[in-house]
């Protein structure tokens, strides 16, 4: 474990526990529309700023990849998602999380997410196992057992990848949900809450997933793109699937036959 980068995380996990709680309960927390129809709060920009203060100070060397402000350029990058499940958060819904990863040259070295709701710390560093609160943690080996096997499938309707025909089939197998929030999807999936989780999206939402890929795959489980391909979590992604190895092949499969990549001018209409 490379402590300062740990003591820096758990830094940035107690302010942004804070901001999450200074703004929780305000009116709407200060939240307002960006020109995708995604909103924005004050706690994302917030975070996000405090974020680039204490790189530049503390690692200097590194760049800032969040999901509302940038900084610099480097292979060495810390990409942060502030408040992923805004929208939740925005409605004074408690199911939100700060996720935080440090990606060198496209592969995630470290990551953490918190839920600050329940005050629990996800994190993981490459090659040493994934842990909640200090306790190791492992993906569940749950096979198609229905409602034993619960899966986070996020679906909006300018999806990047239309996987609703995938639903059908994971249906009469399991029980797939949304929560609302991938990072922490994931997270759950880490801790063998969930068994999977489907993210289809592509476009700068390397920021939702970058640290729940490192996070998921040093509790036993397995993270690929759409295709089944690794991928490059600096950078825009093609889809995530993040299972347990019990249910991989057979996901994969699924997404593979039903799920269709949308055209950005399909989207249009």
């Amino acid at each position: 474990m490379d402590k300062k980068i740990f003591k820096f995380a758990k830094k940035m996990c107690r302010h942004a526990k804070k901001i999450f709680f200074k703004y929780f309960d305000t009116e709407n927390n200060g939240g307002h529309y960006k020109v995708d129809n995604t909103i924005v709060t004050k706690a994302d920009t917030e975070i996000n700023e405090y974020l680039i203060k204490q790189v530049r100070k503390h690692f200097p060397d590194c760049s800032v990849d969040g999901e509302e402000v940038d900084y610099g350029k480097s292979k060495k990058v810390w990409i942060c998602d502030p408040v992923d499940g805004t929208a939740m958060y925005a409605r004074h819904i408690q199911n939100a999380v700060f996720s935080l990863a440090l990606v060198e040259d496209g592969v995630p070295t470290f990551g953490c997410i918190l839920d600050p709701f329940v005050d629990k710390m996800y994190y993981a560093f490459k090659g040493e196992g994934a842990f909640i609160n200090g306790k190791p943690t492992r993906v569940n080996e749950v096979g198609w057992e229905y409602m034993k096997t619960i899966g986070q499938v996020d679906v909006w309707p300018y999806m990047d990848w239309d996987i609703v025909p995938c639903l059908k089939h994971l249906w009469k197998k399991s029980y797939p949900i949304s929560i609302g929030s991938v990072a922490h999807a994931c997270a759950l999936v880490a801790s063998g809450a969930l068994a999977y989780c489907l993210f289809p999206a592509t476009i700068e939402k390397h920021v939702d997933v970058a640290a729940a890929k490192i996070i998921v795959e040093e509790a036993g489980g397995i993270v690929t793109d759409f295709d089944g391909n690794d991928q490059r979590y600096d950078t825009h992604i093609n889809g995530v699937i993040m299972t347990n190895k019990v249910l991989n092949k057979d996901i994969l499969d699924i997404v593979k036959k039903y799920a269709k990549k949308v055209d950005r001018e399909e989207k249009k209409d």
